[in-house]
Parts: structure tokens; sequence; C-alpha cells
């Protein structure tokens, strides 16, 4: 009786445990990009959400305060020459100087990334200290001039599953990447392209797919919602991105300009421009906008950023990599030799895989890309030889195959000693 009593209550305090991490996961906090006033459009004062309370925050950080200390991301020392104005006419300095629409929250770093519109760099907030710092040794994206379309402007920002973030511009011809370690290592992925099936909705169209924001899920995929409503996903290794909704449920003057995974695995979205100044949820399930209901006083906003990940499941499937079930982790599809590898390369055999380009990349346990290259597999059995980095630390790794169209994925864990 007393092992049973025991068992139970270690069984019990196990649950327990595990549904703490499981809950503790999805942060209660969302960040907003805000006005002074409750109708205005200027994009300058960061607040936060309170999903507890439902409530919004007083000003956290007000970016138009000119006399706001600016310091360097790499080197952390005070920047003494920040007036110089930037191209279009915006001075590098106040903080959120021509606006901020793109935002993404780290929680590891507890920081806020951001890019101003108009204004080509990279920018954080260290939410310990409120400091801002600026990454002066790197572009974001290159494009130092902004388009009077605001094609090449970003507005989309998220943290994904590989602990990398992602940013885009409007126009979705630049898929930005970089991490949050020292380097920041800023690299342009390039364009996404349109999934067959999207037809006349193009993720390039300025109608319906420019603005609005990104959120990340824990399968590696990246979503666009735009200030148009429309939902687009995509893997960023293979950049197909597909049109898979239009959320229905929101008011005619709504446009989403901001979003994040809120703590019941919905999407919550704000707009810039509609005039009730209120929020939605998404089911992504259905695509399907209810109200949100904020106590107090409400706020239009032009960009949200939250540290949750969308969770999804994969859908049951007898069938290795169709697209009800894209990923097929630790396939035999795909085999390493030797594993372990002792001398940075290794063999890779696909067999019996569909025919086509496959995007085939390498990651650490943290999600960190080693290796990315594009093999062209048409044999039912074929081998490519992979070289790693003569540094690669020794750990366990996941080699992913991923085909250009993402109808196809498969997966390989292998050790390097």
């Amino acid at each position: 009786m007393r092992k049973s009593l025991h068992y139970s209550m270690a069984i019990t305090g196990v649950l327990l445990f595990f549904s703490i991490l499981v809950n503790g996961q999805n942060n209660r906090t969302v960040y907003a990009i805000t006005d002074i006033q409750k109708q205005g459009s200027s994009w300058n004062y960061l607040r936060k959400i309170n999903l507890q309370s439902k409530s919004i925050s007083e000003v956290l950080l007000d970016g138009t305060d000119a006399n706001q200390i600016a310091y360097d991301a790499t080197s952390k020392k005070q920047i003494e020459n920040t007036g110089i104005a930037a191209k279009n006419n915006f001075a590098l300095q106040p903080a959120f100087s021509s606006g901020v629409a793109a935002l993404a929250y780290d929680k590891k770093s507890n920081r806020l990334y951001y890019t101003p519109m108009f204004i080509d760099q990279l920018r954080y907030i260290d939410l310990k200290t409120m400091k801002v710092y600026y990454v002066t040794d790197q572009q974001l994206t290159g494009i130092t001039v902004k388009s009077s379309d605001q094609g090449n402007v970003v507005t989309r920002m998220t943290v994904a599953s590989d602990g990398n973030i992602y940013a885009m511009t409007n126009d979705a011809m630049h898929l930005v990447r970089f991490g949050t370690e020292k380097n920041f290592m800023i690299e342009d992925l390039g364009t996404l392209a349109d999934d067959p099936s999207n037809k006349e909705i193009s993720v390039h169209n300025s109608c319906n797919s420019y603005g609005g924001d990104m959120i990340a899920d824990n399968e590696g995929n990246l979503y666009i919602i735009t200030a148009r409503n429309n939902v687009f996903r995509f893997d960023p290794v293979t950049k197909v991105a597909k049109h898979v909704a239009v959320i229905s449920g929101l008011p005619p003057a709504f446009s989403t300009n901001g979003a994040a995974v809120d703590d019941r695995n919905k999407i919550i979205v704000s707009s810039a421009a509609d005039t009730t100044a209120s929020y939605y949820t998404v089911d992504p399930q259905t695509w399907t906008a209810t109200a949100y209901r904020i106590s107090g006083n409400i706020w239009r906003s032009s960009d949200l950023a939250s540290s949750n990940l969308l969770k999804i499941k994969k859908a049951t499937s007898n069938l290795i990599g169709t697209i009800d079930d894209p990923v097929n982790t630790n396939s035999n599809n795909l085999q390493v030799f030797p594993n372990p590898v002792t001398e940075n390369q290794f063999t890779l055999q696909f067999s019996q895989i569909p025919a086509g380009n496959y995007a085939v990349q390498v990651t650490d346990v943290m999600g960190r890309q080693v290796v990315l290259r594009v093999v062209n597999v048409n044999a039912e059995e074929q081998t490519e030889n992979i070289k790693l980095h003569p540094n690669t630390a020794k750990g366990i790794y996941l080699i992913k195959a991923t085909e250009e169209g993402g109808k196809y994925s498969f997966t390989k864990k292998f050790v390097v000693q």
C-alpha cells in the first residue's frame, strides 16, 4: 500500500512538473507599438498587453525622445554622433525615428528587436535596462533608399523555432535572417516564390500582400499575415509561400498590422487603421476572428510581438513525406554514413524519395544552421558527400531535406564525434 502511494505521488509529481513546463512555455505578455494618441498614426511608443488582465500598459519607452541615449550593439559604448540624417530625410535619432512596424521579442535574451520603417538598421531594446542599441557595422537589408510604394520597407519580423529572427520586406523580395549572438550575422536569404496553388493571390502583390506581420510555429514554418488579412505559410529553407487563408470575421475597415501568438495558441491581431481601435483573436484551425475585449484604454497598433510559437500538430498518415504529413522525423529515406561522423564529412544517401530539387540543411541542437546546399535528386538510390567545417563541435545534429515546393521533407539525426 505504501509503495503504491509513493508511486502514485511520484507519478503525480512528474505530471505536475510536465504540466508546469508545458504551460510555462506560453508567455502572457505581448509587446505593442502604438501612438501616444488612441486614434493616432505615428508609431513611436512601446507598450505591452497583459493577456491575463487583458489590459494595455502605459508607455514603456518613448521612441520620440531625442535625449534617449543610443549604444553600439557591438562595443556597448554610447554612440556620440547620432544626429546625421539618414536617407529619406529621417534622422538616426531618436530610437523610433520614422516609426516602427517590425518588432520581435526574444525571450532568451529578453530583448525586443526592431527596425525603423525608413532607416535600414537593426536595433534592439534591452528590456532589463531599457537601453537602446544600434547595429552599426551591418545593414539590415542593404537597401538605404526606400521605394515610393514602400515595397522594400521591412514591416514583418518574428523569432522562429530555430532561435533565429526573420524579417521581411513588404514585397517579399528580401527575407532576412539574423541571430541573437554577439555578431548577429545578418543574412539576406533572398526572395520568396509563390506556390503554384496561389494562382492570382501572389505573396508579392501590393494590393493583397503588403504590410502586416509575421509569426512562427513549432515546426519551423513562418506565416505572413498581410494588411489585407491574407495568410501565407512558408519554410524559410525552401522559401515557397503557400496562400492558406483569408481571415474571416474582421470588420471591413480592419487591416491586420500586428500579429502575435497568445497564451492559448491563438493569434492576437491589431490594426493601425481600424477606427474602433479593437483587437481580435484568430483561430489558426479555421482562420476565423473573434473580438478580443481589452479592459481600460485601447490603442491602435502597428505591430505586436510575443515569445510564443504557434503549436501545430502533424496530421496522422501512413505515407512518408506526403503533403498531409510533410515532415518525417528520422526517416529511413535518408541515411548518414558513417554515423557517428568522425572526420568532418559524411555520405548522405537518398532512398526512394520523389525526384526534384531538395534544400539540404544541417542544424545543431540549438537549431543553428551548419550546412545549407541544394541537391538534385534524380535516382531511386543516390548519394551526396557533405562536408562540415573543421571547427564543427561534437554533438547531435539534424539533417533535413526539403523538396523545393515544400511537398516532401525528410529528416535524420546523426552524431559528430
